[in-house]
């Protein structure tokens, strides 16, 4: 049984590396325009603590979280856009606000879980440590669209090995979610660490394999970046297919981003 704490600690550090990016903006700056299309840096942070947010119901009260899984499915193509879109019109110190609180409440309450207990999430259900992946890897994805719009670059970190399992461990879903027959045989995923470390997965004597920066798999699984503006190899038909549809978030298929150089 995995120990979350590891992993809630890297969450609570990336949040903080993103509070401390947005907190002294000025006004017109969360107006300013994402990648994500349609969303400003206000949707983003609204964005975040709406998930926070659900996310603590799933750990507190399954009652109220099957509540919110049910109004989501009756507008699934909307519902996500909708909670950003409200909190968005939000004062930026209350959104900010809100947000923080969200956050600590769910840091409590993962770090209170018993072990071994499990979630309910818009997927299978999650152990603790499994949620806070989850929220690292979005919260990381959403600070990246948000230093983007700030003309702000973020030095990547280790905690980028949460993600980059994510990515790994979610390779069969990629394939279902298309469609797709998930292959039979694992893959061999070798990344190189912000650190310089090597970060291995899957059989060492794997056919097929995935190989480069572990940074830009990170962007390739969250989709924050197109696949041909990357360092990644692929050996093998079924690795090569994967990178071209890799989705590490729950949901559907997600367009993912143009080439650079492609916009508009």
């Amino acid at each position: 049984m995995a120990d979350p704490t590891p992993v809630i600690d890297d969450l609570r550090a990336e949040s903080d590396e993103l509070d401390l990016l947005i907190t002294e903006l000025r006004p017109e700056q969360w107006a300013l325009p994402t990648p994500a299309p349609g969303w400003t840096v206000a949707h983003q942070i609204a964005h975040l603590a709406w998930t926070d947010r659900s996310a603590l119901l799933a750990v507190t009260d399954a009652d109220a979280f099957q509540a919110l899984v049910e109004k989501a499915l009756t507008a699934p193509d909307s519902f996500v856009d909708e909670g950003a879109e409200e909190g968005a019109r939000l004062p930026p110190a209350e959104l900010v606000s809100g947000w923080r609180t969200g956050r600590t409440a769910l840091d409590r309450a993962l770090r209170a879980a018993a072990p071994g207990a499990r979630f309910p999430w818009y997927g299978p259900p999650m152990a603790a440590a499994s949620m806070a992946t989850a929220r690292l890897m979005e919260t990381w994805a959403h600070a990246m669209d948000v230093a983007e719009a700030l003309g702000v670059v973020r030095p990547p970190t280790d905690r980028l090995k949460h993600v980059a399992r994510l990515g790994v461990r979610t390779r069969d879903f990629a394939y279902t979610v298309h469609g797709l027959t998930p292959p039979a045989d694992a893959f061999r995923v070798e990344l190189t660490a912000p650190s310089g470390e090597l970060w291995a997965h899957g059989p060492a004597d794997a056919r097929q394999r995935v190989t480069g920066p572990a940074l830009d798999f990170c962007l390739l699984v969250t989709q924050r970046a197109h696949r041909s503006d990357l360092a990644l190899t692929a050996v093998g038909p079924d690795a090569d297919r994967w990178l071209d549809i890799a989705q590490a978030f729950a949901g559907p298929p997600g367009t993912g981003r143009p080439p650079k150089g492609a916009e508009g």
